[in-house]
């Protein structure tokens, strides 16, 4: 009997300590079968190191590196720009509301980026790339690791203008991308 009743409590507890709160990962979750978005995950051996010279900031940063996630909403001609502000507004909402620091703001009402970190100054597990144009739509970048620091996407980006990518895994968004 006291086995039922241990069993019944940790199943409870189980069962309350998942969070009903809103959360950016649930919001890709939620719209990546929406008519207007599609989500993309890109898995870390997106760039091909085998034939590249890489600087040991390099090295760390792709091995800090486990995937990106991204979320596009394509604003077409039927759709209005309540729709997309109400869409942005949300993005923009559990951003600022959450666990979410932000580090760096560009840009105005119609078009902008905005950059934010979740963890540790020293142990970043999560940076998210918010991009937004009035005329086309949005779209966010959620780059997650291990232990990451602002230096490990410098040299991410780094790696991206060296080249040398598999972009076999970027085919869908190019097919949304182009009309």
């Amino acid at each position: 009997m006291k086995k039922i009743f241990w069993v019944a409590g940790l199943l409870l507890l189980a069962l309350t300590s998942c969070s009903n709160e809103p959360s950016l990962q649930k919001y890709f979750v939620e719209k990546s079968s929406a008519r207007d978005f599609m989500t993309l995950d890109i898995a870390a051996n997106f760039v091909n190191s085998d034939t590249l010279s890489l600087s040991d900031g390099e090295k760390k940063a792709l091995q800090s590196l486990n995937k990106l996630n991204l979320l596009v909403y394509k604003k077409d001609s039927l759709a209005t720009n309540e729709v997309y502000d109400k869409e942005k507004e949300t993005v923009k909402g559990l951003l600022d509301k959450g666990a979410y620091e932000q580090l760096m703001r560009m840009g105005s009402n119609k078009e902008g980026v905005y950059i934010y970190s979740l963890g540790e100054e020293k142990e970043i597990d999560e940076f998210v790339f918010f991009m937004y144009q009035q005329e086309n739509g949005f779209g966010v970048v959620r780059v997650l690791g291990d232990d990451m620091n602002p230096n490990d996407v410098m040299y991410m980006v780094q790696l991206l203008e060296k080249g040398n990518l598999n972009l076999k895994q970027l085919a869908p968004l190019k097919e949304v991308m182009v009309e």
